[in-house]
């Protein structure tokens, strides 16, 4: 197994764990000075593994090692490079490294594939500066809005602006998108963020399915008042219209096999001790296997939400955020990782991802396939996220031999 080059991943990724806009935890927005110091390791280690590296016009980073032929398709192996807020160090990162280390071992053995290798590493998947997840992935494969410039962070800076100030060019990135005929397939490795390969005891398997997502954002509407002088039978409290749709969320999904149901951010205004809340805002995040059964989810919450509004005396603002329908990755892509399981000695299994994947996105442009790594507890999107040396190298070498069976 390539123990050496996994115990470079493991370097790197904690590496670049350090790398973050506040003291204390990790957290990376996308088109940040954190993220420009990321770009700048990986681009010292792309570029002494032989790549060719650019940034596209959106900000992904790019390392490109060529074919041994001309007119060559492309393998693309990417995740993202942004994180969520107190975030872990494996969480997308862990796949663009060990992209890099399957490209460095193909460097220092002075070969090269009759089909071009790139590694990208994704400027923003997980939205947190600008709540619109994917901008990176949907600029290659051709489904990028363009009314995603207009959104803005929590300062007032647009996408457009944020992408300039990075080196980007947002009036260039529909020039992006990729030819379906240039592109031989992409490919991500990730955590697996549950718990399913350690109660296997396997350290990789093959992701059928990646869930779909609904998120919407909702917003209370009551009166603010006197916390000592409105009398409780006469009040209109936000908050407690919010904390009622939040039980009721979790109570629902519940009931629903396979529903997972979050409320992750909860803001109250005007947001004082003693002042009866007059507004309370708040994300739903909605996903299942099956598409039906999520928008079924969908409008029974939107259904409750109106109801618990109209019972308490408050309007109610519901706003659809994001939509990413359910995926069924490659089945080509899928039995080509599973035989290179198998050939490394272990038992090829598959199983769904609950998690969105920039392979979701990409799957509209390419073959797609996800190869989950074990991960500690299940633990993601929590700087407990932990891996082993030793699935770090089967995670390598089961990619190397999906691409050595894809070269023929």
């Amino acid at each position: 197994m390539p123990v050496d080059h996994a115990q470079i991943v493991l370097e790197r990724c904690s590496k670049l764990g350090t790398i973050s806009e506040e003291e204390g935890r990790l957290t990376r927005r996308s088109f940040t000075p954190a993220m420009r110091s990321v770009y700048g390791l990986i681009t010292g280690w792309m570029r002494a593994a032989g790549m060719v590296i650019h940034e596209d016009c959106i900000g992904n980073l790019v390392g490109t090692y060529t074919a041994n032929r001309s007119a060559a398709r492309t393998l693309i192996i990417g995740s993202h490079l942004d994180t969520v807020r107190d975030a872990g160090k494996f969480d997308g990162i862990l796949g663009v490294m060990i992209g890099l280390a399957v490209v460095e071992r193909l460097h220092q053995a002075k070969r090269r594939l009759p089909f071009a290798i790139e590694v990208v590493g994704f400027i923003d998947q997980e939205g947190l500066r600008f709540g619109s997840s994917f901008l990176g992935s949907r600029v290659l494969a051709g489904s990028f809005d363009p009314a995603a410039l207009l959104l803005h962070d929590e300062n007032g800076t647009t996408v457009a602006d944020a992408v300039r100030e990075f080196g980007g060019h947002p009036d260039l990135i529909v020039q992006e998108a990729r030819r379906r005929q240039t592109l031989l397939g992409y490919l991500e490795v990730h955590i697996e963020q549950d718990t399913n390969l350690e109660r296997m005891n396997l350290p990789v398997a093959v992701v059928s399915t990646i869930a779909g997502i609904s998120r919407a954002t909702l917003t209370f509407m009551g009166t603010p008042g006197h916390a000592g002088t409105m009398a409780m039978d006469q009040r209109h409290d936000a908050l407690c219209g919010a904390s009622e749709f939040v039980g009721a969320v979790e109570s629902y999904a519940r009931e629903i096999s396979g529903l997972m149901a979050t409320v992750g951010e909860l803001c109250v205004a005007p947001g004082s001790r003693n002042v009866i809340p007059g507004t309370a805002t708040l994300s739903l995040d909605l996903r299942h296997q099956d598409d039906q059964a999520r928008l079924s989810a969908l409008a029974h919450l939107h259904w409750r939400a109106r109801a618990i509004a109209s019972e308490r005396g408050l309007s109610l603002r519901w706003d659809e955020a994001q939509v990413q329908g359910g995926t069924t990755m490659a089945p080509d892509m899928r039995n080509r990782l599973s035989a290179a399981i198998g050939a490394a000695g272990y038992t090829p299994v598959e199983m769904p991802s609950g998690a969105c994947h920039d392979a979701s996105v990409m799957s509209g442009i390419t073959d797609s396939a996800v190869l989950f790594v074990r991960c500690k507890g299940g633990m993601s999107h929590n700087p407990a996220e932990s891996v082993t040396l030793e699935d770090v190298a089967v995670a390598i070498g089961v990619l190397e031999r999906f691409m050595n069976d894809l070269a023929g």
